[in-house]
């Protein structure tokens, strides 16, 4: 028979305070973006055609597979609202959420203005690099995460997914997916701070997970480990 208050412990038990409540957007800060969903394969959008052949701001589309390994054929069509740089350049087409995010990194140090002349702006714009949480809960819209994963991901045993529980007003038991980590950009615009940041003893623990992605594992002192072997006992 399972030991249930072993079934139910979880990373943040082992830490007093695992959200603080912060004010400016830093590393470990939780905000709100919207976020991409993850295709295996990516999609684009091809222009084909205008209904009014005078309105160069407007165009039909057909939404087909990106395909690496595929020749792509030239879009010719001019279209006013989806400029292109460059010829090999196209249009990504995505389905977005807004979600809760950790920030892992803020933005990066100043760039002199000199050193960036007649450059393109999004060429050293700045961006924050954020992981995305993915709620647990199944409803009439969407499936949700099967208990039996979620435990599993509760008791560490995969690096990409850690189980967390939100502190904002509509926080509920999530994943944060360390695989879908991604740039946002750094306009007041592109985010919302929720008011909250991990702890100091949280953090570690953000960075642990870090290492196990990166670098493949972690140290022998680590807090995952210490957990791990707690919740085998």
């Amino acid at each position: 028979m399972k030991d249930n208050s072993k079934v139910e412990f979880k990373l943040q038990d082992l830490v007093d305070d695992w959200w603080v409540k912060s004010e400016d957007v830093v590393r470990g800060s939780l905000i709100e973006a919207f976020i991409p969903h993850v295709d295996q394969v990516p999609y684009q959008f091809e222009p084909i055609g205008r209904k009014d052949p005078r309105a160069h701001n407007q165009a039909d589309v057909i939404v087909k597979p990106l395909k690496v390994g595929e020749s792509l054929a030239e879009v010719t069509l001019p279209v006013a609202g989806m400029p292109r740089a460059l010829p090999n350049e196209y249009w990504s087409a995505f389905r977005s959420k807004k979600r809760p995010c950790i920030v892992l990194s803020g933005e990066g140090d100043n760039i002199d203005k000199a050193i960036t002349k007649g450059m393109a702006n999004h060429s050293t714009a700045p961006t924050i690099i954020v992981a995305p949480y993915y709620g647990i809960a199944n409803s009439q819209k969407r499936a949700g995460y099967n208990p039996l994963f979620v435990e599993r991901v509760r008791h560490v045993e995969y690096k990409q997914f850690l189980y967390d529980e939100l502190p904002h007003s509509y926080g509920q038991p999530s994943i944060l997916r360390f695989d879908h980590i991604m740039p946002i950009g750094a306009h007041y615009k592109s985010y919302k701070h929720l008011g909250y940041k991990l702890g100091a003893e949280a953090e570690k623990i953000f960075t642990e997970y870090l290492q196990w992605n990166f670098f493949g594992g972690v140290h022998e002192d680590s807090i995952i480990l210490a957990f791990k072997d707690l919740i085998s006992d």
